[in-house]
């Protein structure tokens, strides 16, 4: 019971977002309105109309921290701005440093870490442009999911630049294997993710998914999946200076019997939140990708290796306009830069 309670919920001003995205968007029961904003253009690159923030707590830190999403020029990419430092960090695999528990980014002594909710949020609703301000060390978990900054970006709005969308479509297979855990990604014509995870938990043997993923349905069947963690595992993360935010109101705590709070958004919600954590981990290459991403049992750091891999196989892919609105043609000769 100590330990239940230490995992009280702890209220933030970003509680109030969250919430919202409940009783405006209901969760899995149908589509959001959030697409009427966003428009159904592929071919040009897009930043928001205006800039929206809000506040929480970092998962790991338990630092109070405000963030604030503003639009960028065309080509800009997505970055983070420690407003507190003056210090920007492109959202590139060359400023990857940290992938414990975590995905971390850093530059010139300044770091800013759990980046992948956000990146998921922006990439799996199509903003390519956009400076993500943050005045501490370490994103605002929220409620755990990408929802909350979904909902951000609904209330921004979307604006085109007078640029063209390149996307990375893979021409063959990579892969990478680190004992019994793999992850790979095949050609398609669209993004796909299937994802299996297993773990020593009753609860947790083994489950599967296999998602298509769209600016459609991005928001309706994978941003709402929360991050998870094991009561059995707290104390000792918060030993290592890990989870000191952690809360039952941010994550979803499994004790040897079950889940310790409320009820799941999915009966799959945790695989659905390894496939937005691969999804932000992978829009660390710069360009929205197109194949089918396959992993079993990865994490953080085998995503983080696939797309380093991917960038340095530019044989194994090429940069194109969207197959179905097509603007012009890069050969994947090009160097990868962040976009």
């Amino acid at each position: 019971m100590a330990r239940e309670a230490a995992l009280k919920p702890k209220r933030s001003r970003g509680f109030l977002l969250q919430t919202r995205w409940h009783t405006t968007c209901k969760v899995g029961r149908r589509r959001q309105t959030v697409f009427e904003a966003i428009g159904d253009s592929l071919s040009y690159r897009r930043t928001l109309k205006t800039a929206v923030g809000c506040t929480g707590i970092g998962l790991h830190s338990g630092k109070a921290v405000r963030l604030r999403l503003a639009p960028a020029p065309p080509e800009h990419g997505i970055s983070f701005l420690r407003t507190d430092l003056g210090v920007e960090i492109p959202a590139a695999l060359e400023y990857l440093t940290r992938l414990d528990y975590a995905t971390t980014l850093s530059r010139g002594g300044a770091a800013v870490a759990t980046v992948e909710h956000v990146l998921a949020a922006l990439s799996g609703m199509g903003v390519d442009d956009c400076i993500v301000e943050v005045d501490g060390p370490e994103m605002p978990i929220m409620d755990g999911s990408a929802a909350p900054f979904v909902i951000l970006v609904h209330e921004a709005g979307l604006k085109p630049h007078p640029t063209a969308r390149l996307y990375l479509k893979l021409l063959r297979s990579i892969e990478v294997v680190r004992g019994g855990k793999w992850v790979r990604i095949t050609p398609a014509d669209r993004l796909r993710v299937t994802y299996t995870i297993g773990f020593d938990h009753p609860l947790l043997r083994r489950q599967a998914a296999s998602l298509r993923v769209t600016h459609d349905n991005f928001a309706t069947e994978i941003a709402p999946a929360r991050t998870f963690g094991f009561l059995r595992e707290v104390e000792m993360l918060r030993r290592s200076g890990l989870a000191l935010g952690g809360s039952l109101e941010n994550a979803i705590v499994i004790g040897e019997t079950g889940v310790l709070n409320n009820k799941l958004r999915f009966e799959d919600e945790f695989v659905r939140h390894k496939i937005l954590d691969a999804l932000g981990d992978l829009s660390l290459l710069g360009r929205p990708v197109l194949g089918h991403v396959e992993a079993w049992r990865a994490g953080h750091a085998l995503h983080a290796e696939l797309a380093t891999k991917i960038a340095a196989s530019p044989e194994a892919w090429r940069l194109v306009s969207h197959p179905h609105l097509p603007v012009l043609d890069v050969e994947g000769a090009l160097a990868l830069e962040p976009a």
